[in-house]
């Protein structure tokens, strides 16, 4: 009996897709899955969806039968089985590259030593069938993935990396068989085997494979990090009694007990009680926000200091955290892919190279001196020889290799190699507020003191009244005041006042610390300060007023301060023509002072997580579009982004989901990486005009263009010095990316 087949939708882990071909084998293998209504194969984290009534055996079957590796992802958040198969895939391709180089590098070195009998001796009858039969295990071992590939790839009508690969390392190995085994009927010219050329070959390509697997970057992460934010369990209350159950089990309406600590497990609104909850993953702002009677609560916030009971009244996929993870998971799977530029020239390279040989080999056949038919092999293989990919599958995985080498140096974490190619074209970037243009941690920014105090003594009294304060700013003003080494007084009589502010008797005296709600609470005249307190909000500050026995003593204002180098660095980016594009969860007065000090015009207020992402994709209709940000919240954007940039001081769940991480958490960085974009792509393209130069040159010559008016015919010797010297070029040519120098 077959399984119970599944119904609506179904994700599965694909590894072994190489390029943007494999994504159309992979829908067409699934799309044949008998109940299957729809496919949509994300070649970005290597998944797909798939729509219908199917059985999940006979899925994985199909890809499998297709050539690729597959495994359903049990249920919507189960991002592991990915991360597993990508790692049993990169620790095959480098065991398959050690495998060719024991093989291949030997071979070469005796080639090029001649420690090797000629081929036709007495000696050589023997020892060449015997490399050939080595090389033959090797091809199938360390290259069988690569002509599987090749194989799906023609099916479909299509050619791509694998397509070169299996067609260069067969056809040298294909060549150099015949050769020992027609050696005497070949013209002299002719007596040259290309054993090792194919397998160093695979080695070089199998270990950049392997490479570019480990550093694609896990997006599954990101999704596991969002989970994680989410607790197991829930208190509730039923039937008078507070027991913990199954998040899963939490009905809608129901009353839940919060405690000192905790996160909170579903959407709802408090109805007793008063706390401050970090709310820095939903908003990305730093300072936790007071919760009373009436609030709404998020699920996966952090509650800090009070208790408190609320209704449920969003569970399950309809929390906002849950909206957070398929956001990420919809930017994912509609995030277009970036055409491989290779890819696009194999397309038109490999038939062209194919249908050059075939009229080459019937030319000779037909009009060829004698031994016509030799001759024609020759000159048929030699331009398949000279046309091998060993330098076009270089080209771009080495220069993006030494690019992100360069760029850890530098502080830059390139986790998606698309966006080395990407960031150099960014018209217009958007920039999170806080933890990225500021330094997402309020500090006291302000003292200021009136009648006979001193700024000192305003700060001491601050914080010593602050010293049994649970307020979310109480922190910043003790740090502040220990950083000054001023000696706390002590504190009678402590009051909070929620939503106002805190009130204390120190040294016989009547001390007041808060908002203007609470010198109105208090009676405490602050008029003649209103347009101070106006300023400083301006500024995007939180003004404290200190009260004294009923008279204003001074204001103690709290922000969140730009970093150093943030107006600097939106300089340089404006310098470079980009649009620079500010958008917080803030309030409107808050951002534009901030944007005011950071060189910002354009800024985006209010936008919630949700809707970060949807001021991209709005940006995008007209402009290449880039995000940095470091929280939670940002995580749809950062993906939704043609290129996200996260700030590696900022969460790990930003970082999993942004293609360029910036480890120092400098915006200076973020220019940087533009213009190391800009170089590799120009360096790729260099690589490329390189590796097809010596290849596009000869293969006239190759197939015999030059015979008729000059007796010259390309010596298969020359044509595999022209292979390995496209390598070099592009190797050499590479290499110089190591000593780029960014400028201010």
């Amino acid at each position: 009996m077959s399984k119970e087949q599944t119904s609506e939708e179904l994700r599965l882990s694909i590894v072994g897709m190489t390029c943007a071909g494999c994504v159309s084998a992979v829908e067409s293998a699934l799309a044949a899955v008998p109940g299957v209504t729809a496919t949509q194969v994300n070649f970005a984290d290597h998944s797909a969806v798939v729509k219908g009534h199917a059985d999940p055996d006979a899925l994985t079957r199909a890809v499998k039968e297709a050539g690729y590796d597959a495994a359903i992802m049990e249920g919507l958040e189960d991002p592991g089985v990915q991360e597993e198969l990508e790692m049993r895939r990169y620790r095959q391709l480098m065991q398959k590259a050690a495998v060719a180089a024991l093989v291949g590098v030997p071979l070469m070195l005796g080639e090029h030593l001649a420690w090797f009998p000629e081929i036709g001796s007495p000696s050589g009858r023997w020892f060449w069938p015997e490399v050939a039969l080595i090389t033959l295990c090797v091809l199938m071992y360390s290259g069988w993935h690569f002509y599987a590939g090749a194989i799906n790839a023609l099916k479909h009508g299509q050619a791509n990396m694998d397509t070169l690969i299996a067609l260069g390392t067969g056809a040298a190995w294909l060549y150099s068989c015949i050769i020992i085994d027609y050696s005497g009927t070949l013209p002299s010219l002719a007596r040259h085997a290309y054993f090792e050329a194919a397998v160093v070959i695979l080695a070089f390509i199998n270990l950049g494979s392997g490479l570019e697997t480990r550093s694609r970057g896990k997006t599954s992460r990101a999704i596991r990090n969002l989970i994680g934010l989410q607790p197991r369990t829930a208190r509730v209350i039923r039937d008078g009694q507070e027991i913990d159950i199954a998040i899963e089990e939490v009905g809608l309406g129901e009353t839940l007990r919060v405690r000192p600590g905790e996160k909170i497990a579903v959407d709802g609104v408090l109805f007793e009680g008063y706390s401050t909850v970090d709310e820095s993953m939903l908003t990305g702002e730093s300072m936790p926000v007071e919760k009373t009677v009436g609030s709404e609560v998020v699920a996966g916030t952090m509650n800090q200091t009070g208790s408190f009971l609320f209704k449920a009244t969003r569970i399950g996929r309809d929390t906002a955290l849950a909206q957070i993870i398929k956001s990420v998971r919809q930017a994912q799977s509609s995030k277009p892919d970036i055409a491989r530029l290779v890819d696009k020239i194999s397309a038109v390279f490999v038939p062209a190279v194919v249908v050059i040989a075939v009229l080459t080999f019937i030319l000779w056949l037909s009009f060829g001196p004698e031994p016509a038919l030799g001759y024609a092999f020759v000159t048929s293989m030699t331009v398949l020889v000279i046309a091998c990919p060993c330098a076009l599958g270089l080209a771009t995985p080495i220069s993006i290799m030494i690019a992100v080498g360069r760029a850890a140096e530098s502080g830059i974490l390139i986790r998606q190699g698309d966006a080395l190619q990407k960031a150099g074209q960014l018209t217009c970037l958007v920039l999170d507020k806080t933890g990225t243009i500021t330094e997402g941690k309020p500090t006291v920014s302000n003292v200021l003191a009136f009648g006979d105090y001193t700024e000192d003594k305003v700060l001491q009294l601050a914080a010593s009244i602050e010293s049994g304060s649970e307020h979310p700013l109480a922190a910043s003003v003790l740090q502040a005041a220990e950083e000054k080494k001023l000696t706390l007084e002590k504190v009678e009589q402590f009051d909070a006042i929620s939503g106002h502010g805190v009130t204390a008797v120190i040294n016989q005296k009547t001390v007041f610390l808060g908002n203007r709600a609470l010198m109105d609470k208090k009676l405490v005249s602050y008029e003649r300060y209103s347009q101070k307190l106006e300023q400083l909000s301006a500024l995007g500050q939180t003004p404290m007023l200190l009260a004294v026995d009923n008279k204003i003593a001074g204001i103690v204002a709290v922000s969140d301060p730009i970093k150093k180098d943030s107006a600097k660095a939106v300089q340089q980016l404006k310098e470079r023509g980009i649009r620079v594009v500010m958008i917080t969860g803030d309030n409107s007065i808050t951002a534009q002072a901030i944007a005011s000090l950071a060189g910002i015009t354009e800024v985006r207020a209010q936008v919630l997580p949700q809707d970060k992402a949807d001021v991209i994709k709005t940006l995008q209709h007209r402009e290449v579009v880039g995000m940095v940000g470091d929280g939670v919240n940002d995580a749809p954007a950062l993906v939704q982004a043609d290129v996200g940039f996260a700030i590696g001081t900022g969460t790990d769940v930003a970082i999993e989901s942004a293609d360029v991480v910036i480890l120092q958490g400098s915006l200076l960085k973020v220019a940087e990486a533009m213009d190391l974009s800009k170089a590799t792509v120009k360096n790729i393209k260099q690589n490329l005009f390189g590796a097809f130069f010596y290849n596009t040159l000869s293969v006239p010559v190759a197939a015999g263009l030059l015979y008729p008016l000059f007796g010259v015919l390309l010596n298969p010797m020359i044509a595999g010095a022209a292979m390995a010297m496209s390598s070099l070029t592009v190797v050499f040519n590479a290499s110089r990316l190591r000593w780029i120098k960014f400028g201010d």
